[in-house]
């Protein structure tokens, strides 16, 4: 399932409070070695207290030992919301018994059920498959193996660096094409497209790190040097190709929904551009010219923003003379200039490693 934002944003939240390194993850991990299994609720809401019934009033700090000693006790633990201290043991939890789960053992269902009753987090530990279950609300994640998520984390990072060297290799056809004013609405979708595959990855990962907990911190600086301007780089594009009635956070909203069939599909990317249904790809576009001019050394960007709105065209802002340059707000002779020898680097420089 393609998460939107604040999904993820939430079950990186949910994974974070339980991830290695944490005193909570210990008093789980206790439990697994120990094959007892355990239904551990975490919320004292009001919701939640309603649809709990009997059990021992613990209230009492909480502690990794404790957690395991209570887990040896058929009924629910219930903790409070920063999981700090331990409220309940051998808890019996009446949540709807109508609400549909997928689970097939009891201590499951009834974890599901009480997490989309209540939409708190309620875990889950299998004493037979000896696995650890989250549910939040309507979400259910299967915490795995660290050996497990970190080869997988590895093997990620490895995929992520070849869609990158695509993505890269996409974005400097797309340049020079942009010098060359040959630029195709094909050309853009590719870029965008890899931009996207490479931006899903990175989530992928991001979900292993948080999982990960304090042994992520490696995996972390890697991704964070492979994302480096990554970000950067589609938004420009964006900002470039975009028609004029669509904001770029409506195209992001947009793709983000799709499924990576979807993504998949050139044709999705012409419409959610705004270019009506049926526009081929071959149809040529010129760009406004914000990524470019981005490349220039020491250009602010309130300079860049006015020169693309001035002369519209990237193909204008390179024709045009240096006294046209020094016209636009914020560009004195000096930098027009600057600008003229940068564009003129910059398309050299473009042009060589294109065939190299």
């Amino acid at each position: 399932m393609n998460r939107t934002i604040k999904e993820r944003e939430k079950l990186y939240k949910t994974i974070k409070i339980i991830a290695p390194g944490t005193n909570l993850y210990e008093g789980l991990e206790n439990i697994l070695k120990a094959r007892t299994g355990a239904l551990i609720v975490i919320s004292d809401a009001e919701a939640v207290m309603k649809l709990v019934d009997g059990g021992f009033r613990i209230d009492t700090d909480y502690q990794p030992s404790f957690l395991y000693e209570l887990a040896k006790m058929d009924g629910a633990i219930v903790l409070s919301s920063d999981a700090k201290k331990i409220l309940l043991a051998n808890a019996h939890l009446t949540p709807n018994n109508l609400i549909p789960t997928t689970e097939t053992g009891t201590r499951h269902r009834n974890a599901q059920r009480m997490a989309i009753q209540t939409g708190e987090l309620v875990i889950a530990i299998s004493q037979r498959r000896n696995v650890i279950t989250l549910y939040k609300g309507n979400e259910r994640y299967v915490l795995r193996d660290f050996g497990t998520i970190l080869a997988k984390a590895n093997q990620a990072l490895q995929t992520l660096q070849k869609y990158k060297s695509v993505l890269e290799q996409s974005l400097l056809n797309l340049s020079a094409l942009e010098f060359e004013d040959l630029v195709t609405l094909a050309d853009v979708c590719a870029v965008l497209q890899r931009s996207e595959m490479v931006s899903r990855i990175a989530q992928e990962i991001e979900c292993y790190i948080y999982e990960l907990g304090d042994e992520g911190r490696l995996v972390s600086m890697q991704l964070e040097e492979l994302m480096i301007d990554v970000e950067d780089e589609g938004e420009t594009v964006l900002k470039d190709y975009l028609k004029a009635d669509v904001m770029i956070e409506q195209f992001k909203k947009e793709v983000i929904a799709w499924d990576d069939e979807d993504l998949l599909e050139m044709n999705s990317l012409v419409r959610a551009l705004g270019y009506p249904s049926g526009t081929t790809l071959d149809l040529s576009v010129t760009a406004r010219g914000f990524r470019i001019l981005q490349k220039i050394p020491r250009l602010p960007l309130p300079v860049i923003d006015n020169l693309a709105r001035t002369f519209g065209e990237l193909q204008k802002i390179l024709s045009a003379s240096t006294e046209e340059l020094d016209e636009v707000e914020g560009i004195g002779e000096v930098r027009a200039r600057a600008i003229k020898d940068g564009l003129r680097r910059l398309r050299e420089q473009i042009l060589l490693d294109r065939h190299f």
